[in-house]
């Protein structure tokens, strides 16, 4: 019987012929005759034997009879793969398919070796960790960290040459780390680069990696994607990306973004990633400034798609919002109300396979991705590819990104705008009051946040393909923060043990121009930063709660995938839920950047009842603990609120400060966020 984990070698040196070897412990595949390509198979004993005496562990494959594999074929190896581009959806899904159809790892094994070196590198990655994080035998496996395998998506073209130098001259125990540059992609003659730190972070793109491989769009067993409110995930995560976006613009004196209103006004800010993608050997495409979106007319990718598709979508989306429905595919009316009505348009903006009727309301998320990432060649006349819109690992490090979800959340808020305000019944905890909130760091005066540049080292070498074996690091620099404890003073009155829901957020106190925010605008801006149950006795209480712990971030071992740090016990409960934890926002990005002379905000901590909010089931394991983005794997969404409670909706009529917005039960303390550009190194 097939080791499960051997499947995970196969992600190693992705574009190495499969029977090289891979892993720490030198390791190769025992691969039929059969299933080598055309130009290895005539010279098999001659290529297989190339490891000779080094070889520590030979790996079995079994030979069967291989599923049709055409339709996954049909993606070039040296073609870009995208998880926006429909036809890649529906290539990806079918390799998905078949990965979860297999009866058992022997086959998965067997079907996997043979499919690696005919199918896309990338599309390969994709499809088998899906398939992996979702078949019942394999959900225990740890998947390597994209950024690992693919470095290319995350590093200077530049930086990768020195790597490769690097890793072929010098003997592995005398390796030095190669240092990522802070200023690669633009000068400070682009005011939008000062925001480099945040778009272009190394663990901001692999959670949004993750979080897409968690909640695929598409695959025909529909269990796959149809997670519990995954609608509502696509719109939370993202909304909560932007809010902590225009923050980070706040700590470098910049205005909110601006929403992408008009497709067919021109991208004012242009991108040049300086980025090669070792698989298609291209470098990443950039942006002029002043670009405009053209209708899509490319043969290849089977897209034929008008700008005008895109307007008529949106116009439909608002008409369903206004109307407080949507038409499903046989004419039913699905309602847009307070519980579910998030979770609708979720699916349907995206969209995923859950739309409730893709005629009708079309592609409007995946399709601006794809028209702002073909910009530069919509009809293929230079044979371009997508630049980096178009692909999930390297999105977010376009400023563009964050303009069209900024647009893509004012059409969710739309909605939520029309619901009815959270009243003073449903705000409040009857009994329950915060008396005091303090925030604290370790011998830094109470209320302040101090934040600081740090740079860390990452293994690459797996994804160092034809090169000498051996780690091979890269050190970035990426913001930090001081670790912090919030002192939260609580009454319960009730005269009985009661159980809360604590809630906390930061928000800016003021707006670009300096004024005092009003909660309109405030609520959008509101970061979660965790949200936690505690035990309330009868009268004062003091809870403590470290920033470590917060229910958005996963640690830096989880974000780059140091597997051996903090493993928890083979077999355990713990165990089986470890690889979902790489879902989660990084740690090190928790609290904005704020200034030298601080960043005023507000911090806001709700106890709410514990009893309204709770969803009965267990929780094992440590992957409840990036809950607020990431949901729980195969559990229900451990909040019964409406993601971002309680300012996913307009405040009551008559509330327009925050201070007005308060019951009892909610408090909020004056925080400052000092930055101090220094930069230390990390102690592994």
């Amino acid at each position: 019987m097939a080791d499960k984990k051997n499947l995970l070698l196969l992600f190693d040196h992705p574009t190495e012929p499969v029977f090289m070897d891979k892993g720490k412990k030198v390791t190769v595949f025992d691969v039929p005759d059969s299933f080598l390509t055309d130009r290895y198979r005539p010279i098999s004993n001659e290529v297989q034997s190339r490891v000779g005496d080094k070889v520590e562990q030979r790996v079995p494959v079994r030979e069967i009879s291989i599923p049709d594999l055409r339709i996954p074929m049909s993606l070039g190896r040296d073609e870009q793969f995208s998880l926006f581009l429909p036809k890649h959806r529906r290539i990806a899904g079918r390799l998905i398919d078949i990965f979860m159809n297999m009866r058992s790892v022997d086959d998965l094994q067997s079907v996997a070796v043979y499919a690696r070196d005919r199918v896309n590198p990338v599309l390969f990655n994709y499809a088998l960790s899906v398939a992996l994080l979702h078949r019942p035998d394999t959900q225990g496996l740890d998947l390597p960290s994209f950024s690992q395998t693919f470095p290319d998506r995350f590093i200077d073209s530049q930086v990768i040459r020195k790597m490769r130098e690097e890793s072929f001259v010098v003997q592995p125990g005398s390796r030095m780390p190669i240092t990522i540059p802070r200023d690669y992609t633009a000068s400070d003659l682009d005011p939008e680069h000062r925001l480099w730190y945040f778009r272009e972070d190394l663990g901001i793109n692999l959670h949004h990696w993750h979080w897409h491989l968690v909640y695929p769009f598409e695959a025909s067993d529909r269990s796959i994607v149809a997670k519990d409110r995954r609608g509502e995930l696509f719109y939370y995560m993202h909304q909560q990306v932007i809010a902590r976006y225009n923050a980070e613009r706040f700590s470098n004196n910049l205005a909110r973004v601006l929403p992408f209103n008009n497709l067919r006004d021109p991208i004012a800010e242009g991108y040049f990633p300086k980025m090669d993608s070792l698989v298609a050997s291209r470098a990443w495409p950039p942006r002029f400034e002043s670009t405009r979106l053209s209708d899509l007319n490319r043969e290849a990718d089977q897209l034929n798609v008008e700008i005008g598709d895109l307007e008529r979508w949106r116009d439909r989306i608002y008409e369903a919002i206004h109307q407080g429905f949507v038409m499903d595919e046989r004419g039913n009316r699905v309602p847009l109300d307070e519980a579910t009505g998030i979770d609708t348009l979720g699916n349907m903006i995206e969209s995923s396979i859950l739309s409730p009727n893709r005629v009708l309301y079309g592609d409007l998320h995946n399709n601006g991705h794809t028209f702002i990432s073909y910009a530069h060649d919509p009809t293929s006349k230079h044979l371009e590819s997508f630049g980096v819109m178009g692909d999930v690992s390297t999105a977010m490090r376009d400023p563009v990104f964050y303009k069209w979800h900024s647009y893509i959340d004012r059409i969710f808020q739309e909605h939520k705008s029309r619901l009815p305000a959270y009243t003073e019944n449903q705000l409040n905890y009857s009994g329950v009051s915060i008396t005091g909130i303090q925030v604290d760091t370790n011998g830094g005066r109470p209320n302040n946040l101090t934040t600081f540049w740090q740079q860390s080292d990452v293994d690459m070498s797996r994804g160092f393909d034809f090169l000498p074996r051996g780690n091979v690091f890269a050190r970035f620099t990426h913001l930090q923060h001081l670790p912090f404890t919030y002192t939260i003073s609580v009454n319960n009155d009730s005269g009985a043990q009661r159980f809360g829901y604590v809630r906390i957020f930061i928000a800016p106190k003021n707006d670009e121009r300096g004024q005092p925010m009003l909660i309109r605008d405030q609520r959008s801006m509101m970061i979660e930063l965790d949200k936690f149950v505690t035990a309330l006795n009868p009268g004062p209480n003091t809870i403590r709660r470290r920033s470590t712990e917060s229910s958005v971030t996963i640690p830096f071992e989880r974000t780059f995938r140091n597997l051996d740090a903090n493993r928890p016990a083979a077999g355990t409960p713990e165990e089986l839920e470890f690889n979902f934890c790489g879902c989660g926002w990084p740690n090190h990005m928790l609290v904005p950047k704020g200034l030298p002379e601080g960043l005023p905000c507000v911090l806001f901590i709700m106890v709410s009842n514990f009893e309204n909010d709770r969803i009965d089931q267990q929780l094992v394991g440590r992957c409840s603990d990036a809950a607020s983005y990431c949901g729980v794997r195969d559990r229900l969404y451990p909040d019964r609120q409406s993601m971002g409670f309680p300012f996913d909706r307009l405040p009551r009529s008559g509330v327009d400060r925050l201070v007005n917005f308060l019951t009892p039960n909610m408090s909020i303390v004056d925080v400052n966020i000092r930055h101090e550009n220094r930069t230390v190194q990390r102690q592994n």
